[in-house]
């Protein structure tokens, strides 16, 4: 993909829509590592991070996955500053429920109070009226879930919020916000090696819920020796394999690969052209149906 053309690579990998009314391609873009070392502070390059931003809304990223605790609030304005004014078609999600207090450092806060704070200071950052998609990043202990979803649920009746996600969360979380509010989407981590959450996968299927899986890559020995070896009978990556299987796994999945390379990205976004074959999804298959101990 030559770095100056307009392919909307992403588009080739399908769409999804959440909640009824937002429709868009597959192949989303994670914005986490667009920020400091350790998620912290500014990029040591802005001008790549933002070229990178903006080499996906070329190749047809419609849907950009951040967090006010990225950096902190570091994505967000890299996000606004960068991409504004937004492309119609532009559907930001951001997240609540980390507080920063420096690299590495991650606290929990999904308070009522916080919340409201928080989503205010996501939609200053952001230059919206409204957040597509709004996420409670993950469950407070300290806090009752419900009173959380409840508050999220409030905010959304207010027309802060369009639509509400969830992400680091159990089946049994799931269940509980939809008797609170709707759900369209399930973040939590997901690849071909770490299927920890493969029947939160399907219960998002059969509940019509998109799933965004994140650290997406494939790690851990066998996985690597079988994804390397269709990588290279292929002459793709094996970031493309990975991300190819992610895509047949469930048409709700919406993969949100995360980078501050252009080089990078362009790479992910291949995967939204590559069909794994049927003989290669089964070996994929076989492999996964091992034992965890026996493929590690």
């Amino acid at each position: 993909m030559p770095t100056g053309s307009h392919v909307a690579a992403a588009a080739q990998a399908g769409t999804i829509t959440l909640g009824g009314d937002l429709t868009v391609n597959r192949l989303g873009f994670g914005a986490m590592r667009i920020t400091g070392k350790g998620i912290w502070g500014p990029p040591a390059d802005p001008e790549a991070a933002q070229a990178t931003l903006r080499r996906a809304i070329e190749l047809g990223v419609n849907f950009i996955d951040t967090a006010d605790s990225y950096g902190p609030n570091v994505s967000e304005e890299l996000i606004a500053q960068t991409l504004m004014p937004y492309p119609r078609d532009l559907v930001i999600t951001t997240k609540v429920g980390w507080v920063r207090h420096g690299a590495g450092v991650w606290q929990h806060n999904a308070s009522p109070a916080h919340i409201e704070a928080a989503l205010h200071g996501s939609l200053k950052r952001l230059h919206l009226e409204r957040i597509d998609v709004y996420q409670l990043h993950i469950p407070d202990p300290a806090t009752s879930f419900d009173a959380s979803m409840e508050t999220l649920a409030r905010l959304r009746e207010q027309g802060k919020i369009r639509h509400i996600g969830l992400s680091n969360v159990t089946q049994e979380h799931v269940e509980r916000a939809l008797k609170i509010v709707p759900i369209v989407s399930v973040e939590n981590r997901y690849s071909f090696s770490d299927r920890e959450w493969d029947y939160l996968v399907d219960h998002c299927e059969a509940k019509g819920i998109a799933f965004l899986p994140w650290g997406p890559m494939a790690q851990g020995r066998a996985a690597d020796e079988v994804i390397q070896k269709i990588a290279l009978d292929r002459k793709v990556s094996t970031a493309v394999v990975s991300l190819a299987w992610l895509l047949r796994r469930s048409p709700l999945m919406l993969p949100i690969p995360g980078t501050s390379s252009v080089k990078h990205l362009e790479d992910n976004m291949a995967a939204a052209q590559f069909q794994l074959t049927d003989a290669e999804f089964a070996e994929l298959g076989a492999v996964a149906a091992k034992p965890y101990w026996l493929r590690v």
